[in-house]
């Protein structure tokens, strides 16, 4: 098998995600798999938070909580009712948005969601390597954090190259054995507080001498909280996977999933708090600096300072797999949301459709971003936060939409205006989340609008269906050499019809009792690229009219010629006039408006669907 055979060897799948059902599961072990992701940021999240808030940390952190379960839990909530097929909010805000506009709106999202996978992988990545560099067993000799982390997405990288099945019963044993270890920490540091009384008074005394009021410090904490959104992410994940959690029945999923979504945000709520009091008492500020001991592993530094080295590095194990896994769980959405759109627009080549190459990019992309950040940990939280929170606020604004006409608007208009004041501020204090999501963005429509482009002149019309008074007009041509004039709908009299017959019969030297058929193709949504052609007839005066709606004209032509050369056994004839007008425009508003200069691109089509030129329907141009 040459190279290039291995790498689009899954070429041959179905368009879009996986068509073969996926084995369903009890929601709690769904859980752990959005767990990798959602769970994992502990290892992170009490360091960046610190380092944001300072002695702050622990009321900032609440503030994260009281919006997790007040406003994320009851936004996703609602998605996952209207999405129980697992297409996100994405996918709500594609139905609000019609034609081109949700499909620019879509691919804007896709940006914003492929900036949040990617930067799921590399900082998974760096704070895995934090944890491998700052463990006492491992050699000097190895101690370099952005080797590691390229190591670690090479790895990876390897993995989904070979082939990835996602494993539920590893995520659950990563999970349950990480959460386990967590709470180890976490009550043995909390003991030593209460052993230490003067710690809680200290902290308290420095926090008012710093701060003055607490009306102040819930201002602080509203300006601070985008730097904390990390803890926010895992919803969309949770909403992506429905269709994994059992049972079938979509009243029951969404239940479950409810139970999902709920179980997570309260089991990360207490454990975001509860790290972000014993970190802040416990280490000093200085660890969690750049190059500290504390830096992107605060709950590490307190497992191997209180229960040993031996329990620490067991702990820097439990983290470096969850954190391995959600770079996994990062991969997988990728390669499972790019195809779910992508290839139904038509604005990703043929390639994107086979996992491999796909893995290449977005590996190759993550090293990228991982050397413009030095692997650093703290410097990739804006740009991850950025991804988390536009897709947030999405959701949000969608559920609003859905929601506008019941009372219940106004919960959700608050909740929505929080998500875009909290989206707005980290790209305002952040700006390099956004400005690597432009790039994402930028990437994504210039190739999609290549990609529309070069596949233009595919078929298209995957199916033609023909209602029983069109297949009824068609029988009635005793040699079934079906021949279509091509026409722009319009409306037509009889006599009319008679003077473009005769023209035909005259110009191409047909009988008068040669049955002519008239095709009239009304365009539709011209943004769509792959759609079912449905064929209606009907008759005016003595003429046979076929007609159909189409996103575009040309290509709708060629698949119902073809599929009469296939019905019939006869080539079919069609009859066209030449366009008027300057070819570039032509070609514009056929690429744009799915209409054009027609004759030359039903030729086109015809000629690279159908290799045979003694099977392929014939095209008359006057």
């Amino acid at each position: 098998m040459s190279f290039t055979d291995w790498l689009l060897s899954d070429l041959r799948l179905p368009k879009g995600i996986h068509s073969k059902p996926e084995p369903e599961h009890p929601w709690w072990r769904v859980m752990c798999l959005t767990g990798v992701d959602y769970f994992s940021t502990l290892g992170y999240q009490p360091g960046i938070a610190f380092l944001a808030a300072g002695l702050l940390s622990p009321v900032a952190t609440l503030v994260l909580v009281l919006v997790t379960l007040f406003g994320a839990l009851p936004v996703y909530s609602r998605v996952a009712e209207a999405s129980p097929n697992g297409q996100g909010s994405i996918g709500m805000l594609e139905r609000l948005f019609p034609q081109w506009t949700g499909k620019i709106f879509v691919l804007t999202l896709l940006g914003f969601a492929t900036t949040d996978f990617v930067i799921t992988m590399t900082l998974s990545a760096a704070d895995a390597a934090a944890h491998l560099v700052h463990n006492p067993f491992m050699p000097d000799s190895l101690k370099h954090q952005m080797t590691v982390t390229l190591v670690l997405l090479g790895i990876l990288g390897a993995i989904f190259l070979k082939g990835f099945s996602e494993a539920i019963g590893v995520a659950v044993l990563l999970v349950t054995t990480y959460l386990g270890l967590n709470l180890i920490v976490v009550a043995v540091t909390l003991q030593d507080i209460l052993r230490h009384p003067y710690i809680v008074p200290e902290w308290k005394n420095a926090l008012f001498a710093q701060h003055g009021n607490p009306l102040a410090m819930l201002g602080i904490c509203l300006v601070l909280f985008p730097k904390l959104a990390l803890g926010l992410s895992g919803f969309e994940t949770g909403v992506v996977v429905m269709p994994l959690i059992e049972p079938p029945n979509l009243a029951a999923r969404v239940r479950n999933t409810r139970k999902l979504l709920f179980t997570a945000a309260v089991i990360m709520s207490v454990f975001l708090i509860a790290t972000s009091v014993v970190t802040t008492l416990l280490i000093p500020p200085h660890e969690f600096a750049d190059g500290g001991a504390a830096n992107g592993r605060a709950l590490a530094y307190l497992g191997h300072k209180y229960l040993g080295n031996g329990f620490g590095s067991l702990y820097d194990l439990s983290t470096i797999l969850i954190l391995a896994f959600a770079g996994a769980s990062a991969m997988a959405g990728l390669l499972n949301l790019i195809p779910r759109y992508l290839p139904r627009f038509g604005m990703a080549p043929e390639w994107a459709r086979a996992s491999r190459p796909l893995v290449l990019v977005f590996i190759t992309v993550a090293v990228l971003v991982t050397i413009l950040f030095r692997a650093n940990v703290d410097a990739q939280g804006g740009a991850y936060a950025t991804g988390v929170l536009v897709l947030m606020t999405s959701g949000a604004c969608a559920v609003l939409i859905s929601v506008w006409k019941k009372p219940v608007r106004w919960a959700f208009l608050l909740i929505a205006l929080v998500f875009i004041y909290t989206t707005v501020l980290n790209i305002y204090e952040r700006p390099e989340g956004i400005k690597i999501a432009s790039v994402f963005i930028g990437v994504m429509i210039a190739t999609s609008v290549l990609s529309r482009t070069l596949r233009s002149t595919e078929l298209r019309c995957h199916l033609v269906q023909l209602d029983a008074a069109a297949r009824a007009l068609l029988a009635e041509d005793e040699d079934q050499v079906i021949r279509l004039i091509a026409r722009r709908p319009r409306v037509e009299t009889e006599e009319a019809l008679d003077e473009v017959a005769r023209e035909v019969r005259q110009l191409y030297g047909l009988r008068d009792d040669e049955r002519l058929y008239f095709l009239e193709i009304e365009r539709g949504d011209a943004s769509e690229f792959e759609e079912t052609l449905r064929v209606t007839g009907g008759k005016i005066g003595k003429y046979a009219v076929l007609r159909a709606t189409s996103s575009v004209v040309a290509n709708s032509i060629a698949a119902l010629m073809i599929y009469l050369e296939q019905t019939t056994g006869k080539l079919p004839h069609g009859y066209f006039q030449w366009t008027e007008g300057n070819p570039i425009g032509n070609l514009l508003r056929f690429l744009i408006l799915g209409e054009g200069d027609v004759a030359p691109v039903v030729h086109e089509v015809l000629r690279r669907a159908v290799a045979d030129p003694k099977h392929r329907p014939v095209v008359h141009v006057s």
